[in-house]
C-alpha cells in the first residue's frame, strides 16, 4: 500500500464556515451561543470545552441498526479499496471539522482504514493513514484529543480482549493497543481511552471473574509502562459502561471504575472518560457520574450524547436537554474543568437523517446548547444562592460538636448522649423545588 495521494475535491459543497451569529440569527448553519473566543469563568468557551468530533460516528456510522442495512451513503463511501475510502472519509473529515471549528477529534484504530486479520499490515495500512492524518492537522492546526482500538468489534473479541480466556486473543488485543498508542503519540494526542466494550462476562458459569479483571489491571499497567516508555505525556482514560454488548462490564460505572483504579494502583495515570448514555444505562444520572468522579479526583473528559427513554440501549443521540446540560456546567465548573480531556460528540444522526447537511445540524444544535449552559452555570454561581443554599444546609458539620464529629473527636457514645439531650430535630426542608426553579430562571 503506497503513501496517500488525494485531490481537492469537495465534500460539503454548498456549506461554508460555521460561525456566531447571536441568539437572532436565523441561519441554520450558524452559531447563535457558542463563540469560540468569549471569554466565560476565566476561560474561553474553546478551551473549556475542546469540542470533538467522534470520528466513528461521524463518518465510519452508516444508519444501520439490527433491524436494517445502511441508510447513509455518503461521497466517502463510494470507493470500493480500502485506502480510496479512508483516504475520502479523512478529507471529508477534516473540511467539516474545519467548517464546524472542531478543535479535536477522537478515533479508534480501524476507523481510520480497514483492518485485516494480519497483525503487520494493520500496523502498516496505520502508519500510512497516521502520515496522512498528521499532513491534514498540520495544515488545518486541528488536533487530536484521544486516540483508541477498537477491543470489541472483531470476532475473536467475543469473550473480551484484556480479559479473554484465550491468552493467544490477549495478545492480540496488545498487538492493537500498541499500534494505537503509537498513533496517538505520533499524532501528538493529548490522551488515550480504555473502553472495554466486551471487558466482562455472559455469564459466571464459565467466568472466573478475579483473574480476568487482574489480567485487565496487568494489561492497563504494561500499556501505560509503554506509552510512558515511548514519551507520552497525557491522561489515559477509562469509559465506564454497565453492560450492552455484555451482561455484566467490569467498568459498570463511575464509583466501580474509581474502585478498580485504586485497588489496582492505576489512579496516578488514569482517569475517567464519561458518557451521558452509559450512565442512564447504569441507572444513573450523568450528573451522579460526574460527581463520582470529581469527588475522586478523576474527572478526566466526556462523551456527549443523550439515550432515549423509551429504549434500553445505547442509542447515542445528540444533547438536547438544557436543564440537564446547565447541572452538569455547574458540576464541572465546581471541579475547575475536565482534567486533560473535554467534549468529545459520541454521537450519532438518526438513520432517517440522511443528507450529509444534518451532520451539521446536529453538532451545531449540540455545540450550541453546551454554550448556553456554560453562562448559565456560570451565572448561577456568580448571580445566585445556589451554593449558599446548599451550603447553608450542612451548616451543623461546620461548628460545635458537628465540626468535632468531622474531626473524628467524638464516639459513637458521645453521639447517643447528644441525641438524648437535644431532642428530636427540627425538620429542615431541602428546598429542591426551590433549586429546580432557580436553575429554571437562568437557562
Amino acid at each position: 500500500m503506497a503513501s496517500i495521494v488525494t485531490g481537492n475535491r469537495e465534500f460539503f459543497k454548498g456549506i461554508g464556515q460555521v460561525s456566531y451569529e447571536g441568539p437572532q440569527s436565523d441561519n441554520p448553519l450558524a452559531f447563535r451561543w457558542y463563540e469560540p473566543e468569549r471569554v466565560v469563568a476565566d476561560k474561553t468557551m474553546k478551551q473549556h470545552f475542546k469540542f470533538a468530533c467522534a470520528y466513528w460516528h461521524t463518518f465510519n456510522g452508516n444508519g444501520s441498526d439490527p433491524f436494517g442495512a445502511a441508510t447513509h451513503i455518503f461521497p466517502w463511501d463510494e470507493k470500493r479499496d480500502a485506502e480510496g475510502r479512508a483516504a475520502d472519509k479523512m478529507d471529508a473529515a477534516f473540511e467539516f471539522m474545519t467548517k464546524m471549528q472542531l478543535p479535536y477529534y477522537c478515533f479508534h484504530d480501524v476507523d481510520l482504514i480497514d483492518f485485516t486479520d494480519n497483525v503487520a499490515e494493520n500496523e502498516k495500512r496505520l502508519k500510512i493513514m497516521v502520515d496522512y492524518a498528521r499532513q491534514k492537522q498540520d495544515t488545518s492546526g486541528i488536533r487530536l484529543l484521544w486516540g483508541t482500538a477498537n477491543l470489541f468489534s472483531h470476532r475473536r473479541y467475543m469473550n473480551g480482549a484484556a480479559t479473554n480466556p484465550d491468552f493467544s486473543v490477549l495478545t492480540h488485543a496488545a498487538a492493537q493497543v500498541k499500534a494505537a498508542i503509537d498513533a496517538t503519540i505520533e499524532l501528538g494526542g493529548e490522551n488515550y481511552v480504555f473502553w472495554g466494550g466486551r471487558e466482562g462476562y455472559m455469564s459466571l458459569l464459565n467466568t472466573n471473574m478475579k483473574r480476568e479483571q487482574e489480567h485487565l489491571a496487568r494489561f492497563l499497567h504494561m500499556a501505560k509502562d509503554y506509552a510512558r516508555k515511548q514519551g507520552f505525556t497525557g491522561t489515559f482514560f477509562i469509559e465506564p459502561k454497565p453492560c450492552e454488548p455484555t451482561k455484566h462490564q467490569y467498568d459498570y460505572d463511575a464509583a466501580t471504575v474509581v474502585d478498580f483504579l485504586r485497588n489496582y494502583d492505576l489512579t496516578g495515570d488514569f482517569k475517567l472518560n464519561l458518557e451521558v448514555n452509559h450512565a442512564t444505562l447504569a441507572g444513573h444520572t450523568f450528573q451522579h457520574e460526574l460527581q463520582v468522579a470529581a469527588d475522586n479526583g478523576l474527572l478526566g473528559s466526556i462523551d456527549a450524547n443523550r439515550g432515549d427513554m423509551q429504549n434500553g440501549w445505547d442509542t447515542d443521540q445528540f444533547p438536547n436537554n438544557l436543564n440537564e446540560l446547565t447541572e452538569i456546567m455547574l458540576i464541572i465548573l465546581e471541579a475547575g474543568g475536565l482534567q486533560g480531556g473535554g467534549v468529545n460528540f459520541d454521537a450519532k444522526i438518526r438513520r432517517n437523517s440522511t443528507d450529509p447537511a444534518d451532520l451539521f445540524y446536529a453538532h451545531i444544535g449540540a455545540m450550541d446548547l453546551f454554550a448556553r449552559a456554560l453562562i448559565a452555570a456560570d451565572r448561577i454561581l456568580n448571580e445566585s444562592e445556589f451554593l449558599k443554599i446548599r451550603s447553608e444546609r450542612y451548616a451543623s458539620f461546620d461548628s460545635g460538636k458537628g465540626a468535632e464529629f468531622e474531626a473524628g473527636r467524638l464516639t459513637l457514645e458521645d453521639l447517643r448522649d447528644l441525641a438524648a439531650q437535644n431532642g428530636e430535630p427540627q425538620a429542615i426542608s431541602g428546598r429542591q423545588e426551590y433549586l429546580e426553579n432557580l436553575i429554571n430562571r437562568f437557562v
